[in-house]
Formats: C-alpha cells, structure tokens, sequence
C-alpha cells in the first residue's frame, strides 16, 4: 500500500509539473507544403523559425501537433505559426500576439483552435503603431466584465474598429449563449489586441454554433451582428482542459476607416523663428494647422544627416552619410541655448531674418551660421549636457552608430571636409580599436568628436518633442527611408561588406528621365546582411520608430531587383537589373540568332553614324577619341573607352557648348549596344540594354534578326523574371516587416513587375497610386476611384511637377485629362484655376484609399489668394537632374497659414464630409 500510495503521489507531482498542449490551425494547404510552430520553448525552438515544431496534416481544414511544457520553466507561451512552402520558402503568420499562461491550477491540459493570421488582412494595419497609439488609441483601453469561474472554454477574437463605449458579444445556439437572444448577450473584455469571453460550456450539445456581435455599453443595447455564416465549434470539452478559440477578426466591414495628411519636407517650412531653413520645432505649427484643418498625418522627406562635402549638394536629403544620424540643419539654436544663453544668438538676428526672408534656401549660409552657434554653444553647455542623465540614457541607447558617426564627422572635417574615406590619410578603413581609443574622454580628439554627441541629442530631443506633441493632438508622423546610402558615408565607411561597392544603384529609362537614373548609391549585399538577421536593417526601423508612426519605402522594388550600373558608367541607362536570369549564348543559337560578340556587345561605331550624332564636330571625334578596327568600324580610345573616363577627361576642359555637345555624344556612342556581358560569366550570360530598340546599333541590324531579338528582350524583362523576383522579395521584406510596427508604405513606381502588387498585398504594405503615373499601361491617368484600400492616394510627389505646375506642361494632355478624368466639356482653361485645383483634391479625398496625401503646394492651390502666384517655384524636385539643388520653401510662414480661418474650415469641411 505504501508502493502505492508513493507512485500516486509521483504521478501526480509529475502531472502538477507538466501540461499537455494541444495546437490545431486552420490552413489549407497544397501537396508539398507544410507548417510548423514557434515559440518561446525548448520544443518550440525558442523562436527560432527555423527549428520550429513540423505540424501534422489531419484533413483538408486542420494540421495540429501536441507537446508537453513544464509549468515551472516557463509560465507564459508565446508562439506563432510558419508555413513553409514546397520550394523551402519559409512564411511566418503576422503578428506576436499569441500567448497563453501555463500556470493555471487543476487544469492539465491546454488546447488552442487557431486561425491563421494572414499578414495581408486589412484589420492587421489596425495594430500598427500610429492606429494604437494615436488614431483610434481612445477606443482601445482594456475593459474587464465578469465571466464564469470555471470556464471550459475561452474565446478570443480580434475587433480593431470598434467606436468608443462599444465592446464585442457572443450569442449562439446554446444555454451558455442564452439561445441567440440580443437582451442576455455575453458580452467580452479587452486585454491588449484580443477580446476574450471565459464560458463554460461543459453542459452544452455539440458542435455549438455561434457569431460575435456589437453592443453599446453607452446606450445598453445590441447594435449588430457580424456578417457571414454563423461559427461553429465541434469537440466537447473534458475535465481538467480548457480550449481558447483563437477566430482571428470578427466579420465587419474593415475598409470604412480612412485619413488625410500632407506631406512637406522640414526644410521646406517656414516660421517666423525658423533661421532660414524649416526646422523640427516648426513640426509644431504644422501639426496645429493638420489639426485644424482636419488632417491626421505629415509626411516628411529623409532628414538624416547628408553632410559630404559641406557645400549646397548636401542638400540632396537621400544620400544620407548616416541612417541613423539627423541633419543639423534642423536644429533650432534657441532651444539649445536655452534661456540662459540667449544672448548669444542676439549677434545673429539680423543673419536670421535676412536667411528667412530668402524665398528658398540657401543651404550654405544656414549651415555656416548653424554649425558655427552650435560649436560656441558646446562650448558652454557640454559638460552640463554630458553629466545629464538624460543624456547619458541618450547615449546609452544609440552609441552603436553615434560614437563611429561622431568619429566619421571629425575625419571628415580634418580632410577638408571630404567624406571621401578612401582617401583620408589615415583610419580610411575603420578599425573599432582605434576609434574607442580617439573617442574615449581622456582622449585628445574627444572634444571635437564630442560635438556632434552634443548636437545629435538636442536634434534627438527636439524631433521627439515635435512627435510627442503631434500624438498628443492626434497626428501621426509619416518619415522616408531611402533606399540607398551614401557611398562616402559612415555606414560604408564602418560595414563595407554589407554593400556591393563596385555598382551604383539607379532606374532605367522613363518618361521622366530618358536617360535613366544613376543616384550613385552602392547596391546591397542582401545575402550578406542575411545572415545576422538583417540587424542592420532592424536598428534603422528601431531608431526610426522613436519619432515616426508610419514611414515610405523609397522605391520598394529595389527589394524585389535593384537597377545596378557599373562604376565606370555615368548614366542610368548603362544598367541592368541585379538579380536577374540572364540570356545564355545557348538561346541565341535556339532562336536562329548568329551570336555576333563584338556587333552586340560593344558599341557600334560607323562614319555615317559619328556623322549622325556629332554633326560639324565628327571630324575632331574621328581625331581624338576613336581608331579603326578590323571590322571596318571604330572603337574608342583606351583613354576615353568609358563614360568615366570621358567624364573625368572632359572634367580638365573648358566647359564650352563644343565640349559639352562631344562629351554627350560620346556617352552616347558608349550606350550604344544591344547587350551587357555578365562580369565573370566568361562570354556565357548577358542582360540586355534597356530600350534596346531605340539604339542606332539596333535599327541597322536586318529585320529578321530584330523580331528574334524582341521576342527575346520581352522574355528577358516581362517573362522570366517574375517568379524570381518575388522569391528575392520573399527573401527579405516579411523579415524587415516583423522587425517593426510602423506602418510600412511603399513606393512601387516605375517599371514595375507583375509580382510586386501581389507581394505587397499578401504581406499589408501599402501601394502608392498617383493620377498621372497609372500602373495599368493601357491607361494614360489612373483615377483614384480605382485605388485599393491599403494603398496612399496622391495627385503628386516631391518628385514631380505639382498640380497647377504639370497643369501647364502638355496643353494636349491637359484637355483630356480635363474632359475624360475631370468629366468637363469644351476646352480646358489654360491655367489651373482654383476649383480645378479643387476638383483634383476632391477625387482624392473621396477614394477608396485608406490615406489620401497632398503635397502642401496642391492643398494651398485651392485658394486663389494664398497660394504662390507661379507655380513653377513650387517643385521640390526635378529626377532628370543629377545635382538638383533640394532649396523649395513655401511662400508663406505657418503662423500666416494658421490664421487663414477661412481656408483651413474650407479644408477641414473637404475632409469630414469625405469620411477621412
């Protein structure tokens, strides 16, 4: 008896030390795929998604699996489930949100009834940061009602879009849910994203069908009943077990919320105390003038610093020396003098007002008299700020990029303000010993380098301020994420290994630029940054969601291919895509073409064509720049063989029209072929060159040969390609979505491929649609009633002319836009009037979108007395030019706007009558 009683009570204790978990998922699946589950344990794999548990098939509607945890080890689950695809392709359901408490006395047994939780789900961008924490933040407090003692089960459901005062209810067929009756409904409390209802059901017949519904605690009444076929829950419960049903959103309309906002670069404001630039504290104003005017989001440009040479070419605001550092230029010199030293800043009124009375920026001088004040205000106020501890907490939590930065800058400056490490005379290559050694206090260099710790923690206290007040009155901060870096900045000056330093990044050839675009940027070495995780990556999103909400991904197809030039080319139109399948020697002799290396792989020089493209100055370009070969043609000079080398040759020249015409039109001798060679593929894979059939190289080739090689240039870009780029895409942007909950907009203009709206739509990120960029090639304008939810409707970016500015650019174009998007008759004004400006702004405002966004120049162009008489200053941004000088300031301070009573009701009526 003793035995016994001693195996008893060993049974038990084991059993009091273990649970059993029992996990059973939704999913429909095809043959070859499978699931597993991660999470916070030992058999879990301890969220690593690659060791998670593999899930076992049962039918077409269910996988499960069953595991025992022991309760002491850990007291809360945490997991999540990951589909991984027949080709290997691993896909983690959206969100982080399951958990569950183990330590629950007398149950023995724990079993979950799970929906999959598709990233794609509208509801899902509901529990993004600027939605929980500012837009509907007052309808998500927690709310606790009573339930039963001893439930057998827990339901669980997801409700985003609730109004304040409502809360989520159960009815059904069953005594538990009081046979469907609307005046004894159970009504559910809130803890975090879920409503939960305790029931015990252990009395009940199944299977119990069921549906959530909506009731008002404000006016004690049933509102309304979800949509769609009632639930039904099978499996009767048993003792010591309790079931959590885990039904993902309740079925309501999720499309019904939508909001307005602005978007105006910092620099681009104006204050009556700006010092000629706008600066973060101007953020301020702006939000009060959103507010009133009844919009609930700003859209800024990049503002990380992007000082490489401290001349007006730093102006360009996406080539960033660091992704984590913010500009100086936004610092406003008060708020860092403080009342104290006030006085110090006396000596630069007259400076300042002449600055801010400027109609655009002069980014110089505002650097000059900025840096300058902030190096005398270091001065005196360091060693206060640095024995601070809220500096100390500062710099704690960002030294990883702030001490290389600060080290980076003083380089820089020691190298005559050249960010050019390869050739600082000495620390080019970065060695972290050396720079702890130069950054340690006792150091002789630690004064100059810590400057700029002192001017990132005001610029980092300012911009939060400006963030903090804009939740506060109910906006949201949407920033910019450049897709590049600059190639002489602190990031590859530190990780050089994590970009690919031999290319360039850039776009092909558009209607906006016809000789594409180089922005210089060094492509990504994604395969590199794979392999910690993206960490890179993570920290950006980590020190970006600090003071934004959402934020735009600059040309989000650079994650699916990136357009990658040589570095011995100039132009744009010299790239191709990188990944991409290539064109193997092998197909040109499959489609019946006679492989001619040097006829299509090198340019294609002949008289008649030197003639063509240089005129009265072919005869010095036969004697200077090109020799005969053995084919009966030219090529071109070792020396000037390159758009590089012609850059830099022509560099030493005077610039006269003679020169810049030869220079031009040998650029364009060099983009005259028909293929790229792939580097390393010894003669094997070649890309071809974009626009293949507008080059003089093509038109002389015989017809036969041009159809076969469109048939195998439209292959190349529009066929071949898709699968394979959205496996790169997959690859990458579900990682960098989990590691944040910004709100994620992406840029997708341009060439884009099939498979991109495909990608963004399953992972929730949201398209970009603009009226004059349609994505559909058979349309000339897209009209916004066309656009998806989770998309920003815009009539115009920072990239382009606004609408008043591109309504005088094509008088043709104009008219029908006028008579088929407009729907007006007879002739289109010559100007944008007013109330066609308000026309365009309307459409937007009453689309299906979920964010309509308006440059500040096309919200102002509404009204005929407050905005810029030309709007030809009103662009910010012109692609088609390489060294655009980034200076647009609106015409009017914000302190003038905010009095503009009149307007901003006008405005604020648009808005509310839209439903945003």
């Amino acid at each position: 008896m003793f035995l016994k009683h001693n195996v008893s009570n060993k049974i038990t204790n084991y059993n009091c030390l273990r649970m059993k978990v029992q996990f059973y998922l939704r999913f429909q699946t095809e043959f070859g795929d499978s699931l597993l589950i991660s999470g916070n344990t030992d058999e879990l794999g301890n969220d690593d998604l690659s060791k998670g548990l593999p899930m076992t098939y049962f039918n077409e509607e269910f996988w499960g699996v069953t595991i025992e945890l022991k309760r002491k080890k850990i007291n809360q689950l945490q997991y999540r489930y990951v589909f991984k695809t027949k080709d290997g392709e691993i896909i983690p359901e959206f969100g982080n949100d399951r958990t569950a408490d183990l330590v629950k006395n007398g149950i023995a047994e724990l079993q979950f009834m799970d929906t999959w939780n598709h990233a794609g789900e509208y509801e899902n961008t509901f529990y993004t940061a600027p939605f929980q924490k500012t837009l509907l933040s007052a309808n998500a407090s927690n709310i606790k009602i009573k339930t039963d003692k001893h439930p057998t089960h827990i339901f669980k459901i997801k409700a985003p879009l609730l109004q304040k005062n409502e809360v989520v209810c159960l009815s059904g067929a069953s005594k538990a849910f009081n046979y469907w009756s609307t005046e004894k409904l159970c009504l559910m409390s809130k803890q975090g994203n879920w409503w939960f209802a305790r029931i015990d059901l252990s009395e009940e017949d199944f299977p119990v069908a069921y549906k959530y519904g909506v009731y008002s605690l404000k006016e004690k009444k049933f509102l309304r009943y979800e949509t769609g076929n009632n639930r039904l829950l099978y499996g009767e419960p048993a003792k010591k077990r309790i079931t959590v049903i885990h039904d993902g959103f309740i079925h309501l309309p999720n499309n019904t919320w939508k909001g307005a906002g602005v978007a105006i670069p910092v620099f681009s404001l104006r204050s009556k105390n700006s010092f000629g630039v706008g600066e973060f504290s101007d953020l301020k104003l702006l939000v009060d003038w959103a507010k009133a005017s009844g919009l609930k989001l700003i859209q800024v440009l990049p503002v990380n610093d992007t000082i490489a040479t401290h001349t007006w070419t730093d102006s360009y605001p996406y080539a960033a020396i660091s992704a984590f550092a913010l500009h100086p230029l936004y610092t406003n010199l008060e708020k860092v003098a403080g009342k104290q030293h006030a006085d110090k800043l006396r000596s630069l009124k007259r400076k300042q007002k002449q600055l801010n009375d400027l109609a655009e920026l002069d980014y110089e001088e505002v650097m000059k008299f900025k840096l300058s004040m902030l190096k005398e205000l270091y001065e005196l106020l360091g060693k206060d700020c640095f024995e601070s501890k809220e500096y100390q907490h500062f710099f704690e939590n960002n030294k990883h990029w702030l001490t290389p930065y600060a080290a980076f800058c003083y380089f820089r400056d020691k190298n005559n303000g050249s960010s050019h490490f390869d050739q600082w005379k000495t620390n080019g290559v970065y060695d972290p010993r050396d720079i702890e050694k130069l950054t340690s206090p006792g150091s002789k260099t630690f004064g100059d380098i810590a400057l700029h710790y002192f001017i990132q923690y005001h610029l980092h206290f300012q911009l939060k301020e400006a963030a903090d007040y804009a939740h506060k009155k109910g906006v949201v901060l949407k920033g910019d994420i450049p897709i590049g870096i600059h190639r002489y900045g602190c990031d590859a000056w530190v990780e050089p290994e994590l970009y690919s330093m031999c290319m360039q990044a850039g776009a092909p050839p558009d209607d906006f630029a016809i000789k594409g675009q180089n922005w210089g940027f060094p492509t990504y070495n994604w395969k590199r940054m794979q392999e910690d995780g993206f960490a890179w990556w993570r920290k950006r999103f980590e020190q970006m969601s600090s003071y934004f909400d959402a934020f735009r991904i600059d040309h989000i197809l650079g994650f699916f291919r990136i357009w990658s030039i040589p570095m011995h080319a100039i132009e744009g139109i010299m790239g191709y895509f990188v990944p991409a399948i290539p064109v193997s020697i092998v197909e040109f002799g499959e489609k019946g073409i006679w492989f001619d290396y040097y006829r299509y792989c090198k340019p294609f020089i002949t008289d008649e064509i030197i003639n063509q493209v240089f005129g009265i100055h072919a005869q010095r370009v036969r004697n200077e720049f090109v020799v005969p070969n053995e084919f009966g043609r030219y090529e071109l000079e070792m020396g000037t063989a390159t758009q590089r080398q012609v850059q830099d040759y022509f560099a030493s020249l005077d610039d006269t029209g003679e020169n810049r015409a030869i220079k031009q039109g040998l650029f364009d001798l060099i983009s005259n072929v028909i293929l790229f060679e792939e580097e390393n593929s010894e003669g094997e894979k070649f890309h071809f060159r974009f626009g293949m059939e507008s080059t003089i190289s093509f038109g002389l080739l015989d017809w036969n040969t041009q159809q076969k090689l469109k048939d195998l240039y439209v292959d190349y870009f529009f066929r071949r390609q898709d699968d394979f780029w959205k496996k790169e895409a997959m690859h990458k942007l579900p990682y960098l979505k989990r590691s944040t909950n910004m709100l994620i907009c992406g840029e997708d203009l341009g060439m884009v491929p099939r498979c991109v709206p495909d990608v963004m739509k399953q992972l929730g990120i949201l398209s970009l649609e603009i009226q004059r960029m349609p994505k559909e090639t058979t349309k000339e304008f897209f009209h916004p009633n066309d656009a998806p939810y989770l998309s920003v409707a815009t009539p115009s970016t920072h990239d382009m002319s606004t609408i008043r500015g591109w309504w005088e650019e094509d008088r043709a174009r104009t008219q029908r836009f006028y008579n088929n998007i407009l729907g007006q008759h007879g002739g289109a004004p010559y100007f944008c009037e007013a109330w066609i400006n308000r026309a365009v702004v309307l459409q937007h405002l009453y689309c299906p979108a979920m964010w309509s966004i308006f440059q500040l120049q096309d919200i102002l162009g509404m009204n005929e007395k407050i905005r810029r008489e030309n709007p030809n200053e009103e662009r910010i941004n012109i692609p088609a030019v390489p060294n655009h000088y980034w200076r647009y300031r609106i015409h009017l301070t914000l302190e003038d706007l905010l009095k503009q009573k009149e307007f901003n009701e006008e405005l604020r009526g648009y808005v509310v009558h839209s439903g945003r």
